[in-house]
């Protein structure tokens, strides 16, 4: 499961903070409101009833009384009088809107007012006594409130979500500037995982993370530092080696010249200090490939196709193996001898270990071009990929074949050279068998 970022930590808090306090605002004020409008309403009802009541309570007869009120649609009157009641239409079961605990209130000489649900929709019932033991009881309908409420609710609830929207957004833009400082350090920390040293940060842009820029430049300082000394003991122990390395050759040359004149055991041990000679040569020019790697790569126009056929014909292979994938510019913008020895050293690693190399396919996907060495070897088991292209690192594929005159630097500078061009290396398996190698170069096709 993918872990959720800071940006998106953020603008969900504003927009639950947002939520929140907008949904306690509306909510204190759809109460307020509701319950001055049900007390407004509630007054002006008390006030028609007591009017009402003195209309009635002053005629001759109350019954016929009730007949000449202006009640409208919202209004239902009732009189209870002589344990009878008495509406306006012959309704029957006039009584039955009115609750008895109100009808207990008014028995009481006491005057009330109660709410109840008439036909599913809400009501205010007034009772007020009358002389001589009557009582009117005025049903009033809080229909239209109750919608007005409604509605209120509704735009409460949409501001609500609005406003949650505007603190999300709000959190969003706010974090997108908060931490576009963060990024510039994440480019440059990029900048200098790729390669390139001189990646510093301006501790003026930003004061507040003046302390983290500091930090930063120093950091790379010191790795500079500390590769370009790495680089340059490199560099000079294999010049120092390289004396020495000739003085051996030219020794191991005249002695084999000779070898004819020498028994048995003698032409083995000179055979075999050849061929370590020649290995050890071959890990000193490896040691100063990998001292100049981290160089600026030059590019320039390149026939890849043309160039990978003598790497071919340089190893006694067929250029045969090489194959232009369609769509693909036959030529390259990249470093060629780059090139040259990335093609090598993956031609050289499919000889050694994986039982020669079956196809050198060269593409591109869009600008950046590839080049793919495929072979017919046991293939690289998915636990040795992460560190098949670390220095000094050599497969089970090498032990089980029994060779010793590979360096394990090979595919490392194949890395470094791919990195030098910010690509990369990869291996997996080959469609029948096999490994296939692939390095990509951005920017190789454009």
């Amino acid at each position: 499961m993918r872990p959720v970022g800071l940006r998106t930590k953020v603008s969900a808090a504003f927009a639950l903070g947002a939520l929140l306090l907008s949904s306690l605002v509306s909510l204190v004020s759809y109460e307020l409101i509701r319950t001055t409008l049900f007390a407004e309403r509630e007054r002006t009802a008390v006030r028609t009833a007591y009017f009402d009541a003195a209309v009635v309570n002053t005629s001759m007869a109350p019954a016929e009384a009730l007949r000449s009120l202006e009640t409208g649609a919202e209004r239902y009157v009732l009189l209870h009088a002589g344990g009878r009641w008495f509406a306006r239409t012959a309704e029957q079961g006039a009584g039955s809107a009115v609750p008895a605990t109100l009808q207990k209130l008014t028995a009481d000489g006491q005057a009330g007012a109660q709410r109840i649900r008439r036909d599913g929709e809400p009501a205010l019932v007034v009772g007020i006594p009358l002389a001589g033991g009557s009582t009117l009881y005025e049903v009033v309908s809080l229909r239209e409130l109750d919608r007005t409420l409604q509605l209120l609710a509704l735009v409460l609830a949409a501001v609500a979500i609005m406003i949650a929207a505007g603190g999300a957004a709000v959190g969003w833009y706010v974090t997108r500037h908060a931490l576009r400082p963060l990024a510039r350090v994440a480019g440059a920390a990029h900048g200098i995982a790729v390669g390139d040293l001189a990646t510093r940060l301006n501790p003026d842009t930003e004061p507040d993370l003046a302390p983290l820029s500091h930090a930063f430049n120093d950091m790379a300082d010191r790795l500079a530092g500390r590769l370009e000394r790495d680089r340059r003991f490199a560099a000079d122990v294999s010049h120092e080696l390289r004396s020495p390395l000739q003085t051996l050759e030219a020794a191991v040359s005249v002695v084999e010249r000779r070898r004819d004149g020498l028994d048995e055991r003698s032409a083995a041990a000179v055979t075999l200090i050849s061929a370590e000679v020649a290995r050890f040569r071959s890990l000193v020019e490896d040691l100063l490939e990998l001292a100049r790697s981290d160089q600026p790569v030059h590019r320039e126009p390149v026939d890849a196709a043309e160039l990978a056929r003598a790497v071919c014909r340089s190893r006694d292979l067929p250029d045969t193996l090489v194959e232009l994938l369609p769509e693909t510019p036959p030529v390259w913008q990249v470093d060629r001898r780059r090139l040259e020895q990335v093609l090598g050293n993956l031609l050289d690693n499919a000889v050694r270990y994986g039982g020669g190399p079956v196809a050198v396919r060269l593409g591109a996907a869009g600008t950046t071009c590839f080049a793919e060495v495929d072979d017919e070897g046991p293939g690289v088991a998915e636990e040795h990929r992460p560190t098949i292209f670390d220095r000094f690192v050599r497969g089970p594929a090498a032990g089980a074949r029994g060779g010793t005159d590979g360096t394990g630097l090979g595919l490392a500078i194949v890395a470094e050279h791919a990195a030098a061009h910010e690509g990369r290396a990869s291996v997996r398996d080959r469609p029948g068998g096999g490994a296939r190698f692939r390095v990509e170069l951005p920017g190789g096709a454009s």
